[in-house]
C-alpha cells in the first residue's frame, strides 16, 4: 500500500516517513514532494496554501490512502470542512506528537473529523507502538 502524507509545516510527515521505512530521524524542512519505497512526503505549503491543492489531488493518483497529520502542538485546523472529499481514495487521520501535549489530542482529533475524517491514529515517535499500530493498517 503507498500513502501520501499532508499537513502543516511542522506536523510530523517527515518523522514519521523516516520511522516507517526504518530510516534514521533527522529534522529536515521538505521542500518538495519526496518519494519513499511505499510513502509520498509532501512540504507543508501544498496543504497551508489552496493554490497547491490541485498538486495534492494530482499527486494523489499514485497513492491508495491519503493520511491527513494533525499535529497536538497546532491549534487550530488548517483543512477546510470537508476536505477529504476532494480525494478519491481511502482516507485516514493521524494525530501526532501525543506525548508533547495529550491534553490536546481529542481537539485535534476533532479537527480532523470537520475535514471529514473517521479513521484516526494516535502516533507519537516515542511510543514504537503506536507506530507499529499505524503500520498494521498499511
Amino acid at each position: 500500500m503507498k500513502i501520501m502524507f499532508i499537513g502543516k509545516i511542522g506536523s510530523g510527515k517527515t518523522t514519521l516517513c523516516q520511522i516507517l521505512h526504518d530510516e534514521e530521524v533527522k529534522e529536515k524542512k521538505t521542500q518538495s514532494l519526496e518519494f519513499f519505497d511505499y510513502a509520498i512526503d509532501t512540504p507543508g505549503e501544498y496543504t497551508e496554501n489552496r493554490m497547491y491543492y490541485k498538486a495534492l489531488i494530482v499527486t494523489s493518483a499514485d497513492v491508495d490512502t491519503v493520511a491527513f497529520i494533525q499535529s497536538t502542538e497546532q491549534d487550530e485546523c488548517i483543512y477546510p470542512p470537508g476536505f477529504a472529499s476532494l480525494f478519491a481514495k481511502k482516507i485516514i487521520g493521524i494525530v501526532t506528537k501525543t506525548d508533547l501535549y495529550p491534553e490536546n489530542v481529542t481537539n485535534a482529533e476533532d479537527f480532523l473529523k470537520l475535514a471529514g475524517l473517521e479513521k484516526i491514529y494516535r502516533v507519537s515517535s516515542k511510543d514504537i507502538g503506536s507506530i507499529r499500530q499505524l503500520e498494521k493498517y498499511l
